[in-house]
């Protein structure tokens, strides 16, 4: 064999080598590094992702501004939305009452930063009732000086962490184009939920945020379920829920020091009395429900009734429950007539005083 003939065969042998030592690996978290042997590009075993990230098409973005957003919205929400003044808080949670008392919309507020420093906020909402959210905000709007606009053009995410530390709270993900952000903030309503991310449409999470991979939508309500946190008119029906039994102080969403709003004076008595006999709790069911009636209702094994329930994802969800018999199996039927049990579970995140008979 000929020196050039020994030259190609040496090349070909050290391609197979570099060849052989490359790892497939997910796209966007490949770690690169150059060799000592030349500068073939060889990679290497990447770190599994730390955070998960969500879209959430059932949220929608609106947009209200002008000098008197803030007192607007003071007098029709249940949390003071003064506190997005304070240093270091950006988000906030919040529900829409009606003149019964009864929650109409579940909200997230964030600080919008107005050129010029005017003032501001971002409006999170179910999708499915934006226009009646619109409705709502406009016949209450009156003289004020605010303009209220929906944005298509946004898109909301949730960021979870994928790593368990029992107690511990997870280290907010740093972005690599901050700017890009509209809204990075921590879910105000339990650190269980993560941190609250709204883009452009065309912008891609992964872009921005290091060490992160996308999940199914399912699965961010599968996590909401397991902890018992209610999000939209499916667990929170318009007109129907009540504030306090569906938890709305532990989720820091509401305010007994600020002035008056739309449907304080029930709400405010019944936080007073320190009477609440139900509550919305995680349930895990026997068995997967595919028909089951709005409000189906919740009965002891001996037949008493017990509550109600509001959703579910597989064997997990949400129910309205009888505290007196919140230890007890239950029972619900199915419109075909079947029978399946659930249990309910204290979530972690309520307070530890929390009595259940």
């Amino acid at each position: 064999m000929g020196p050039l003939c020994l030259a190609r065969a040496a090349l070909a042998a050290a391609a197979k080598h570099s060849a052989a030592r490359v790892l497939r690996v997910p796209p966007r978290v490949i770690v690169r590094r150059y060799s000592r042997e030349g500068d073939d590009v060889v990679v290497v075993a990447a770190a599994a992702a730390r955070f998960a990230c969500y879209q959430l098409p059932h949220r929608t973005v609106l947009r209200v501004r002008g000098e008197d957003t803030r007192p607007f919205l003071q007098g029709i929400i249940t949390n003071d939305v003064e506190l997005l003044e304070e240093p270091g808080l950006a988000a906030l949670y919040s529900h829409m009452l009606n003149v019964q008392g009864r929650t109409l919309y579940d909200v997230m507020l964030y600080s919008l930063k107005e050129a010029g420093g005017g003032q501001g906020v971002f409006l999170e909402c179910d999708s499915t009732i934006k226009d009646s959210i619109l409705k709502h905000l406009k016949i209450y709007k009156l003289r004020r000086k605010v303009t209220i606009d929906p944005c298509p053009e946004l898109s909301v995410w949730a960021v979870l962490s994928k790593q368990k530390n029992a107690g511990q709270e997870a280290s907010k993900p740093e972005l690599s184009s901050p700017d890009q952000a509209l809204v990075w903030d921590a879910d105000p309503r339990t650190q269980e939920m993560g941190w609250r991310l709204v883009l452009e449409s065309q912008v891609d999470p992964l872009d921005i945020i290091a060490s992160c991979q996308k999940g199914d939508t399912a699965e961010y309500h599968r996590h909401r379920y397991s902890i018992g946190l209610p999000e939209g008119v499916r667990d929170l029906p318009p007109g129907v829920a009540l504030p306090l039994e569906s938890n709305l102080v532990y989720m820091q969403g509401i305010s007994f020091s600020k002035g008056c709003y739309i449907g304080q004076e029930l709400t405010a008595r019944t936080h007073h009395t320190g009477v609440v006999r139900k509550r919305l709790m995680p349930v895990r069911l026997s068995a997967p429900v595919q028909d089951l009636e709005e409000g189906a209702a919740l009965q002891t094994q001996s037949g008493k009734p017990a509550g109600k329930h509001r959703a579910a994802v597989g064997q997990l969800g949400l129910s309205l429950i009888r505290l007196a018999h919140a230890k007890e199996t239950l029972t619900l039927k199915s419109s075909d007539d079947t029978t399946v049990a659930l249990e309910a579970s204290v979530p972690d995140w309520w307070p530890k005083d929390v009595k259940i008979e």
